[in-house]
């Protein structure tokens, strides 16, 4: 299976890829597209470690555009948490639908399933809608299990790990 993963950071990129990995015949590509990151200095840091965990790991990376006016333009007033986040996700896992649709991927999913700070049930409810739009299968699989061992293997690998979520609003937290 040709399977796009959607990357939020390198940490949270280091479970998800090695347990689709497992499965001889698939195939996973990386997709960092993170518009709601702020500000580009940090953007920067987490595009970095995503690129250097993809070429330690062998796999292949797409970058999206980072334009932060879709982030702001697609959570309009909603600036506090929870509201503020599921259409963040909403635009997030759309883009990378629409990419897998267009580059014939069999699936697409999302680091964010790794994360026990996420609200798993949303995310999951979220992709399976944009699956139905897309017409691309999303994988759901939970992999919060392997949250700290990752985030260990990132620690001792060097790999940059932020200090919050990504959104300015997050940031001021």
């Amino acid at each position: 299976m040709k399977i796009l993963l959607h990357i939020c950071c390198a940490p949270c990129a280091i479970h998800p890829f090695q347990e689709l990995s497992k499965e001889d015949k698939n195939s996973v590509t990386g997709f960092f597209y993170n518009p709601n990151i702020h500000p580009f200095s940090e953007m920067d840091k987490r595009r970095r470690a995503a690129a250097d965990y993809a070429r330690k790991a062998k796999f292949n990376i797409i970058f999206g555009e980072y334009d932060t006016g879709d982030f702001f333009k697609n959570i309009g007033s909603n600036t506090e948490a929870p509201s503020r986040c599921l259409p963040c996700w909403k635009m997030r896992l759309a883009k990378t639908a629409r990419r897998a649709k267009e580059e014939g991927f069999d699936a697409f999913t999302t680091t964010l399933l790794v994360s026990p700070y996420q609200d798993r049930e949303a995310i999951v409810k979220t992709g399976s809608e944009i699956s139905r739009e897309f017409g691309v299968s999303f994988i759901d699989d939970d992999w919060r299990g392997g949250f700290k061992e990752a985030q260990k293997a990132a620690r001792e690998n060097d790999i940059y790990r932020q200090k919050y979520c990504g959104c300015v609003f997050s940031q001021k937290k």
